[in-house]
């Protein structure tokens, strides 16, 4: 069964540039999709290209990936900050061809402490009584 949700994306060097004065909040960039696919079988934040461009991401890694097609290699871009259910995170991202979906990976699940019911979708985690309980690192 396929599961979506809306996820608001914001360019975290933008947000920090604003904070600063030297941009203004209005020029952060910032991108609202309404059907990212919650894909439990990624592990990140993965974005099309043309959001990242859209958002203006930088690159500044590469890696491996286990796809349906085999191993390919990815690009790793700046951080976003993500809003998901009113709860908020950051990381880096993963790109994907322009024709993907926005894939929500189980890193950002985690890091809202979001579950996956098959029934009710993207759920708060039952376990914590719609608490937001962050692991400790």
């Amino acid at each position: 069964m396929r599961h979506t949700t809306r996820i608001e994306l914001t360019n975290l060097a933008d947000v920090n540039l604003a904070d600063r004065g030297i941009i203004k909040r209005e020029e952060v960039r910032r991108v609202f999709v309404e059907d990212a696919l919650v894909d439990t079988g990624a592990t990140r934040l993965c974005l099309p290209k043309p959001l990242i461009e859209q958002l203006g991401l930088t690159p500044f890694g590469h890696a491996k990936a286990r796809t349906a097609a085999g191993i390919v290699d990815r690009t790793i871009y700046s951080e976003v900050r993500f809003t998901i259910l009113a709860r908020e995170g950051s990381l880096p991202v993963t790109d994907l061809p322009a024709d993907a979906p926005v894939l929500v990976g189980h890193m950002v699940l985690e890091q809202l402490d979001l579950c996956l019911d098959i029934r009710k979708g993207l759920t708060y985690n039952p376990d914590h009584d719609d608490d937001w309980i962050e692991e400790a690192y």
